[in-house]
């Protein structure tokens, strides 16, 4: 997972220097973005398709980095609030519902994908959903953290809760803006 991240964040900062030093700042489709990358291998012949074939690599990579760990973030998610079997260390017969959740997960986004949906705007859509689903989440874990009821001698100290509010403050600001953007538009 952390490979998976660090490389997406210089996936994020290539393609941004590369864009914006060519004047490009919109990407529709993930053609889009490939085709934005052909400047990193302009000097060699054929860059167009170079660049196409990193991309596809780097897509491929990466899915293949996050699909198990997002499919399997899930089950473990769906399975901890059902109290069924789960672990990948277990045999499918011991862990049927759990394994269900994994092949459901990975088929739902090779549909998602086979009926047309717009991979990028899926990403953002997720995001925007991921950010405002948080608000609520970081100030329950505030709340939890700091309670010696629930939490025993593990109560978070002034730093933790000092993040947490920053968090807080920072996440509910930025859905603020969402909602005042999408009301204004």
């Amino acid at each position: 997972m952390t490979i998976s991240q660090i490389a997406s964040f210089f996936m994020i900062v290539t393609t941004a220097v590369v864009l914006h030093g060519k004047g490009n700042g919109e990407i529709g489709t993930a053609a889009d973005a490939a085709k934005a990358l052909e400047p990193l291998v302009q000097s060699f012949p054929n860059a167009g398709l170079y660049a196409k074939i990193l991309f596809a690599i780097g897509i491929i990579g990466m899915g293949l980095l996050g699909i198990p760990v997002l499919a399997g973030s899930v089950s473990y998610a769906i399975s901890d609030t059902r109290n069924w079997e789960q672990g990948l260390d277990n045999k499918f017969k011991q862990a049927r519902q759990f394994y269900g959740v994994i092949i459901a997960a990975t088929a739902a986004g090779w549909l998602l994908n086979v009926i047309g949906i717009d991979p990028i705007h899926a990403l953002v859509f997720a995001a925007v959903i991921n950010g405002l689903v948080s608000i609520p989440l970081i100030f329950l874990i505030s709340r939890i953290s700091k309670n010696s009821n629930v939490m025993g001698i593990h109560t978070g100290g002034s730093l933790s809760q000092t993040m947490l509010m920053i968090a807080f403050v920072v996440t509910t600001a930025a859905g603020l803006v969402l909602a005042i953007s999408l009301l204004g538009a």
